[in-house]
C-alpha cells in the first residue's frame, strides 16, 4: 500500500494542511484526513499513522489513495452518498401532513412521532416505518406536531382525500406549454407608513426606523403561481370582487398564456371564484370567450385549500397566505396612493416587528395625493415572499 500510494506535498499543500489544523471549525473527520496527509508525507509507516490517528488502517489507505488519485480537495472531502429511496411517496407524504395537522388522537395532547408512524401505518400500505422517517419528512415541509404552520382541515375525511389526490395527479401530470396549470388566490395587506424620517444606514451601523407608524388603508393581492416553470405574477387591487376576479381571469388568457389553448386554474372555493363573475363583468360574447381557454381545473376543499407552492419539490402545491404573510411583516408604505393606479414598482423591505405588517413604497415611486381614494399603486408587487432560498424568480 506504501509503495503504490505514496503521498508527496507541495509547500502550498503542506501549509495549507497546517492552517486547516491550527484554527477554524471543521469536522472531525476533515482533520483526521488532514493529519493522515501530513504524517504520510513526512514519511511515517501507515500503522503507526493508524495508532497515532485513532483510525483504522483503510482509512489510512483510502485517503492516501484519494489524494494519488484526485487532488487535496478530494482526499479532504467525502463523495456524495446516494442513500436509500424515500420510503414515502408524495402522496403519503401529503397525507403525512395532514395528519400532523389535525386534530391528535382521543387522550392525547399532541401528535408525537411514534404516534405519527403508527397512524401511516394504519392508513397505508406499509408495514412499519420508524419514528426518523416521520421526522425528516416533517422538516422538509417545515412543520412541527406541536406548531401550526400550515393550516389544514382538522380531520382527514373522504372528501379532503379525494380533493386532495385530484390536485396532487394534475401536478404529477407531465408538464405541456399548451396546457399549463396556474394556481391562483388572494390576500389583504394592510398599508403603513412612516411617522419619522428613518436614518439611512452606514458602514457599522444598520438601518433604524421610529416604533411609530400611520395606518394608509388597505389593498388586496392576486397571486398567479405557475406550477410547472418558475413565473409568478402579483397583482395589486383595491378590492377583490367578482369583477376583479373576472379582469385576472382575462389578463391570464389574453396576456401572460397568449399561446396556449386550456389554461387549468387551481383555486379555492371562495364565492367570486366562479364563470359567472366573467359574465357579470364582460359582455356575454368576451366572456365565453375567455372561458374557452380557461378551465377550472381543480377546487380544493373549502377548509383545506391553504396548501402553500414550493418551488424546490417535485410535486408543487397550491398557493396560499402564507406565500405572502410571513415576510409582509414589517414593511411599511410611506404614503397611501390617492389616484387611480398607475403602472410602477415597490421596494420591498423585510421587517420584523409583527404589527408592522405592510409594504413599503420607496420615495421615487411615491404616487400624487389625490382625496378620491386610499389604494396601492401599482401593477406588479416583486420581491421574495419566503425569505430563504427561495423561492421562483418572476419572469419578465
Amino acid at each position: 500500500m506504501n509503495v503504490r500510494y505514496r503521498v508527496t506535498l507541495t509547500q502550498y499543500e503542506r501549509e495549507e494542511l497546517g492552517a486547516l489544523l491550527s484554527g477554524g471549525k471543521h469536522s472531525a473527520r476533515k482533520l483526521k484526513r488532514a493529519q493522515i496527509l501530513l504524517a504520510a508525507d513526512a514519511g511515517i509507516a501507515d500503522e503507526e499513522i493508524a495508532d497515532t490517528v485513532g483510525v483504522g488502517g483503510s482509512t489510512v489507505y483510502r485517503t492516501k489513495k484519494r489524494f494519488v488519485g484526485g487532488n487535496l480537495e478530494r482526499a479532504l472531502s467525502e463523495d456524495p452518498r446516494p442513500g436509500a429511496e424515500r420510503k414515502l411517496s408524495v402522496k403519503e407524504e401529503a397525507l403525512l401532513v395532514a395528519t400532523a395537522c389535525s386534530t391528535p388522537p382521543a387522550g392525547c395532547a399532541r401528535w408525537t412521532l411514534d404516534l405519527l408512524a403508527g397512524e401511516m401505518v394504519k392508513l397505508t400500505d406499509h408495514d412499519e416505518l420508524s419514528r426518523e422517517t416521520v421526522r425528516r419528512r416533517l422538516l422538509d415541509n417545515d412543520l412541527k406536531p406541536w406548531r401550526r404552520k400550515m393550516w389544514c382541515i382538522p380531520q382527514v375525511d373522504a372528501e379532503y382525500v379525494a380533493r386532495m389526490e385530484d390536485v396532487l395527479d394534475l401536478y404529477a401530470e407531465e408538464p405541456d406549454p399548451q396546457r399549463p396549470v396556474v394556481c391562483f388566490d388572494e390576500t389583504p395587506t394592510q398599508l403603513i407608513g412612516e411617522v419619522r424620517q428613518p436614518i439611512a444606514p452606514e458602514p457599522g451601523q444598520i438601518e433604524r426606523y421610529d416604533y411609530e407608524y400611520q395606518r394608509n388603508g388597505t389593498a388586496n393581492l392576486f397571486v398567479f403561481l405557475d406550477a410547472n416553470r418558475p413565473w409568478r405574477k402579483v397583482k395589486v387591487t383595491e378590492r377583490r370582487t367578482a369583477q376583479d376576479f373576472a379582469v385576472c381571469m382575462r389578463e391570464l388568457a389574453e396576456i401572460h398564456y397568449p399561446e396556449a389553448e386550456r389554461i387549468r386554474v387551481v383555486l379555492d372555493n371562495l364565492f367570486t371564484h366562479t364563470p359567472a363573475a366573467l359574465y357579470e363583468t364582460f359582455p356575454a360574447e368576451e366572456a365565453r370567450r375567455v372561458l374557452r381557454r380557461i378551465e377550472f381545473a381543480r377546487q380544493l376543499a373549502q377548509h383545506g385549500r391553504d396548501r402553500n407552492q414550493r418551488a424546490d419539490q417535485p410535486v408543487p402545491r397550491p398557493p396560499h397566505r402564507k406565500l405572502l404573510t410571513p415576510d409582509r411583516r414589517g414593511r411599511r408604505l410611506g404614503e397611501a396612493a390617492q389616484s387611480r393606479p398607475r403602472l410602477c414598482q415597490l421596494a420591498v423591505h423585510n421587517r420584523k416587528s409583527p404589527r408592522q405588517n405592510g409594504p413599503r413604497l420607496s420615495e421615487a415611486h411615491k404616487p400624487k395625493a389625490s382625496p378620491t381614494s386610499q389604494i396601492l399603486c401599482a401593477e406588479e408587487l416583486v420581491g421574495r415572499f419566503h425569505g430563504s432560498n427561495h423561492m421562483l424568480a418572476k419572469s419578465d
